[in-house]
Order: C-alpha cells, then structure tokens, then sequence
C-alpha cells in the first residue's frame, strides 16, 4: 500500500528534491482553470504547460504501481507526485538558465566509475551494464538520462552554494555553543503535586460533575459462548462437520432464533455478562467481546476456538465511583489533570517573569540538585529535545524539562562556561564542516525565496481531478 510509495520517497531523485525545494503547493496554492482553457495540462509554470501526459510519464518512471496509487488517492499520492514533478522541471529550468552542461565524456565516466559495473579487477564491465539493463527493465538511453540529470542537478546545487568561505569566528561560535558546560540546578516537580489518597470524595463528585460528558463510560450487556469441535461435535479436529454446525447456527440465528436456545440444543451453555465496561484487568474474550461489539451479533476466531455472542444492550453512563476499580481510575485522571493544572500556573510564572530566585530557594530547600551539561549532546539524563532547549537558554534562565520517564522537573541555568577549539584539531575541521553544511542550507533556503519570485505556478485542479478519476 503506502510502503510501495515511501520507498520511491526514499530514493536518491526524491531526496534530492526534498533537500532543496519546497514543495510547490506550499508556495503557490491549488490555482483554478488556466487563462488558456486548456484542459489537457495539469500545471503551468510561467509559459511553459505540463500536461497530463508529462505527469503520467513522470508516475510511470516512479514505479508506484496503479493499485498504490488507487488505495492512497485520499492521502494526496498523486498531489505529491505532481509536485515532485514540478519541482524536477523548475530544476531543469534552473540547469537550462544557468547553461549548465555535462559532456559525453563526463557522463561516460561516471557510468564506468559506477562499482556496480566494475569487474574484479576493478575494470568496467561491459556485460554487467547490459545485464543492469535487463534486470531493471531500462533502455541505455533512459538510464544515461536520469544520471546526466541527477549530475545536473548536483552541478546546479554545487553552483549555488560554490564560493563559500566560512570565517573561523563561526566556527568558533558553534562549537562553543554546542559544547559549552551548563551548570543545572533543577526540582522535581513530583514532591509538589497533590497525592491520589489526599483527594477528598467532594472533589472526586466535582470533578466528575464537571467532567460528566467527557467521562461517561460505556456499559454493554451480551450473552456469549465459547465453540470448538470438542464441544460442538464430540471430536477434536476442525473438519466439515464442525463448519456445518456453525453455519447452521448462523443460520437459526438469522432466523430470529435465541442464541440461549439454539446451542441448548448443542448441550452448550451460553455465559450472560451484564454491565461489562472495557478495564485492562478484564477476560480477554469479553474484552474481544467488547472490542468487537459494533456488531450486534457474530462468531469470531480465538486461538483454537471460536466466539459467539449477541449484544443484548449498550448505554453510557456517569462513572459510578462505588466501582473500585472505575474510582481509581477516576483518581489517576484526577492526579494528572493536577499534575498539569499546576505545571501550567508554574509555567505561566515564569514567562510573565513573576518567578524569581527567591522563590526557587523557597521552593527547593533541601529538594535542589545539581547536574553539569558538557554538551549538547549530553542526554544521559534528559532527552534530547530537551538538552537543546537548556543550550538556547541565558544563565539565570528558569524554565520546566522532563526526563525519558516523563517525569518534570523545574530547572534554573545556573551559569555557563564556555570551551575553546584548537584550530589544529581534527575536532575544528569537523565542525568547518558542519558550519560549512549550515551556510549552504541557509544558501539554498533563500534560493528557494528567489525561485518563489522567479516563477509562477498554477495548478488545473479540474484536471488534476480527472486524472485522479482515471486511477479510480
């Protein structure tokens, strides 16, 4: 189904689009019919059409098979690929504008660098080639044009980014910020919540009032039985015979026959549950039961066994708080809605500036610990996510964080010291090269700004629509 879809997302052509253009639709939007009133074309992008047959030809050459696309038309596939297409010709656009060529004798020897080709002698293999071919169903022509366009886009991106001399005070300043040692003070947040055995039952009634509709349970009443052949025909295996039986339970059933009295005649006892509602701690059949009881009535598989039932009832109620095991859960929604009731105030707090030093002593007298992040990376004790939000913080910085187990804490950045680089390092190369990775990004971001200026796109969404209609 949709796995076919996300393996061609993960080849080299769609990364690459991925990596440097923005999906069109974000920036131009799903235009109406064109000017022209030609129906035949899918998009234009300036003057230049792309038809029906282009978007077409462009599925083809995916390998998404028809049957992919169909199951997944309400999940935008086609919109996708269209848009993939799009960004592919405003990459040729681009090439062609630029006059950026490869040569014959270039492209030839990239193809006779492919390892995939190459003997054990490390020599090209012309025979490998052929078979290639063969296997992957491609003309030489065809693969030759999809290398010599992956090589132009590569040139294009090399272009744009080319020239780029990264000054050694940035790569001094990411490092320093991605290595710098943060001195924690933090407090866990659990020895101020209110405990579940300290919530009276006027507030357990309140909060039950005020959450009546969101916490009504559902409660069903059903007969049901366990079949096999054992039972049902007096021997052990699955055969004719057993089928037979069930069918003609079925069919009584249908009949408007009582499940009780029909399987009496089988010498089987139904089961009646009232006033089942769903909790872990339930039988499984009946949990199966429960999960299952959109329909009325059915005999469904279990292992080696098979389950008949009849829902006779179902009604929501207000949970009943006399049920021990519906109270404790009550009292855990309780305990979390506390839990976040005060992280939010506390939060609130502290981005009003209305927390101060003081009141974290106040609060954490004996409870304050201490802890030296050495880098960005270190998420030993809270998760990554949350180290980064620490790293862009200012000393004297409060602020609340959680750990793997989700448990929060209140922290404050104590101080910061900062690490220097040795430029002779191998560690300074490194990170040249990852500041060198985040210029070019940031290159091609506004190169993105500049084809959203350069070029105007329009969508036939009337076309777009038939074409959706031809996979239908």
């Amino acid at each position: 189904m949709i796995g076919s879809f996300r393996n061609f997302a993960k080849t080299k052509f769609a990364g690459l689009l991925v990596f440097i253009m923005i999906i069109p639709f974000v920036f131009w939007g799903m235009g109406g019919m064109f000017s022209s009133g030609n129906t035949n074309n899918v998009a234009k992008i300036n003057k230049l059409n792309i038809s029906t047959q282009d978007l077409i030809n462009h599925i083809n050459r995916s390998n998404i098979p028809d049957k992919t696309i169909r199951e997944n038309l309400d999940k935008n596939i086609l919109e996708e690929l269209l848009s993939t297409l799009i960004s592919s010709t405003l990459l040729d656009l681009e090439i062609e504008d630029f006059n950026i060529k490869i040569t014959k004798e270039i492209l030839l020897k990239k193809i006779k660098a492919d390892k995939n080709f190459l003997n054990e002698n490390n020599k090209f293999d012309r025979l490998k080639y052929e078979k290639f071919l063969l296997e992957n169903n491609q003309s030489a022509p065809s693969f030759e044009a999809g290398i010599k366009g992956v090589a132009l886009q590569k040139n294009l991106f090399d272009y744009i980014g080319a020239g780029t001399t990264i000054p050694t005070f940035l790569v001094k300043k990411l490092y320093e910020e991605e290595n710098r040692n943060v001195n924690l003070e933090y407090i866990n947040l659990e020895n101020f919540y209110k405990k579940k055995d300290e919530f009276t039952e006027a507030e357990i009634k309140d909060f039950l009032k005020k959450n009546k509709d969101e916490l009504k349970v559902e409660y069903i009443d059903f007969d049901y039985a366990i079949l096999n052949p054992k039972n049902l025909i007096g021997i052990d295996d699955f055969n004719q015979a057993f089928f037979d039986a069930i069918d003609e339970i079925e069919e009584k059933f249908l009949n408007s026959q009582d499940l009780r009295s029909i399987l009496s005649n089988f010498n089987i006892k139904t089961i009646e549950v009232r006033n089942y509602r769903n909790t872990s701690e339930k039988n499984k059949v009946e949990k199966k039961i429960f999960e299952s009881r959109k329909i009325d009535f059915d005999i469904i598989e279990n292992n080696n066994n098979y389950i008949i039932y009849k829902i006779n009832n179902s009604e929501e109620r207000s949970p009943d708080i006399n049920d021990p095991s519906l109270k404790k859960e009550v009292l855990e929604l309780i305990t979390q809605r506390n839990k976040f009731d005060y992280n939010r105030v506390l939060f609130k707090k502290i981005n009003d500036k209305k927390f101060n030093d003081n009141d974290f002593k106040e609060m954490g007298k004996d409870k304050i610990k201490t802890l030296t992040l050495t880098s960005i990376n270190d998420n030993e004790k809270f998760e990554a996510n949350t180290v980064e939000l620490l790293y862009s913080l200012p000393a004297g910085s409060f602020t609340l964080i959680n750990d793997y187990l989700n448990v929060v804490y209140l922290a404050k950045i104590k101080n910061i010291t900062n690490e220097s680089i040795n430029l002779n390092n191998d560690m300074f190369k490194e990170y040249t090269e990852k500041q060198n990775t985040i210029t070019r990004n940031n290159i091609l971001k506004s190169y993105d700004l500049l084809l959203n200026d350069k070029y105007n796109v329009v969508l036939n969404q009337n076309t777009i629509e038939r074409v959706k209609n031809f996979f239908q």
